[in-house]
């Protein structure tokens, strides 16, 4: 298991009629149904990819004329595929990265999924989570939509 999403990170807390909420519980829990999936991420680069392989299509075809377009084109495709792959990280990791503000609206939006369960640590909310499927399908569905749209990444599984 990651350790880094067991740094307690906030203190930030909202108060229910059960219990303080506090983000840093729920940013365990959502690292913990990341790794359980072994979910990565990577921010899309297309655009500097696409820059470079039209940069070298247009240096080919000035240089060799028609072929040198195609050869350039094709250079420039793999060039361009080869800089933009690989930048794939643990979702747990972003999650801890994330500045207060984000992880705090990640934390409202998870809040509300979880707020009827009755727990008092982070260890307690994981356990009730990961014994839930329509709790586990809710939550990834949140951590893949956050990623995705606002973090504009790329989400692959390692499973």
């Amino acid at each position: 298991m990651n350790r880094a999403c067991f740094k307690d990170k906030s203190d930030s807390e909202i108060e229910s009629p059960k219990m303080p909420v506090v983000v840093a519980d729920i940013m365990k829990l959502l690292c913990s149904i990341s790794e359980e999936r072994k979910m990565k991420a990577a921010v899309k680069h297309s655009g500097r990819g696409a820059l470079v392989t039209g940069a070298v299509a247009f240096v080919g075809g000035l240089v060799g004329g028609p072929p040198g377009l195609a050869v350039g084109g094709a250079v420039g495709g793999l060039l361009g595929a080869w800089m933009t792959s690989g930048q794939f990280k643990p979702i747990p990791q972003i999650l801890i990265e994330l500045p207060p503000a984000e992880q705090q609206k990640l934390f409202n939006e998870a809040t509300a999924i979880v707020r009827h369960l009755d727990w008092t640590d982070a260890v307690q909310l994981t356990t009730l989570v990961m014994g839930s499927e329509a709790l586990k399908q809710q939550l990834m569905a949140l951590l893949v939509n956050y990623v995705t749209k606002e973090l504009r990444a790329e989400i692959q599984y390692d499973d």
